[in-house]
C-alpha cells in the first residue's frame, strides 16, 4: 500500500514533466514570423527608415524573445544613435541567451567603449578573444575601436575651466 501512493505520485510527476517539455521548441528553433520580421526590420534600416526597424524589430523581439539577432539589431541601431547605455544592455540580452555570440561581444566592446569605460572594453576583448581566438577579425577590429578611445564630447572640446587665483580677461 506505501509504495502505491509512491509510484502514484512519480508517474504523475514525470507526466507533468513530460507533456511540458514535449510543448517546449528547442532553444536554436526562431520563430520563422520573428524572423520574417527581423528581415523586414533590417530592410527599412537598409531604407533609411530608422523609426519603422525599430518598431519591426521589437515586435520580432515580441514574437519569440530567444530572437537574438533582434536583439543584436536593435543594440546597433541604438549604438549609431549614440546611446551607448541603451545598446550595452540589449547586447547583454544577447548574451544572456547566448554567452559566446561573437558579434554581441564585439559590439559591447565598442558600446562600452563609446560610453568611455574602456577597462571594462578590455574585459569584453579577453572575453572575446577566448571565444573566436586573438586573430579573429571581431577581436582585432576591437582593437583598434579600444585603441582610438573614447569619443571625444562636446563639453570635453569647451574651453578649459579658470583656475582659481589666475587673473580673467573681460571685456567691456
Amino acid at each position: 500500500m506505501r509504495f502505491t501512493s509512491v509510484s502514484v505520485a512519480t508517474a504523475l510527476a514525470l507526466v507533468c514533466a513530460s507533456t511540458s517539455l514535449s510543448g517546449q521548441r528547442p532553444d536554436n528553433q526562431i520563430d520563422p514570423r520573428s524572423t520574417a520580421l527581423l528581415q523586414q526590420g533590417r530592410a527599412a534600416q537598409a531604407a533609411g527608415n530608422i523609426e519603422g526597424a525599430v518598431g519591426l524589430i521589437e515586435s520580432a523581439l515580441v514574437v519569440d524573445p530567444r530572437n537574438r539577432p533582434a536583439y543584436i539589431a536593435l543594440a546597433d541601431i541604438a549604438r549609431g544613435q549614440g546611446l551607448p547605455g541603451k545598446s550595452i544592455r540589449l547586447y547583454r540580452e544577447a548574451l544572456s541567451l547566448e554567452p559566446n555570440d561573437v558579434a554581441a561581444l564585439k559590439g559591447e566592446g565598442e558600446a562600452l567603449v563609446q560610453k568611455g569605460a574602456v577597462t571594462r572594453a578590455r574585459e569584453t576583448l579577453a572575453k572575446l578573444k577566448t571565444v573566436c581566438g586573438a586573430t579573429c577579425p571581431a577581436a582585432t577590429e576591437l582593437t583598434a575601436v579600444i585603441a582610438k578611445g573614447p569619443p571625444v564630447t562636446a563639453t570635453a572640446q569647451q574651453t578649459p575651466p579658470v583656475v582659481p587665483g589666475t587673473p580673467t580677461t573681460t571685456q567691456q
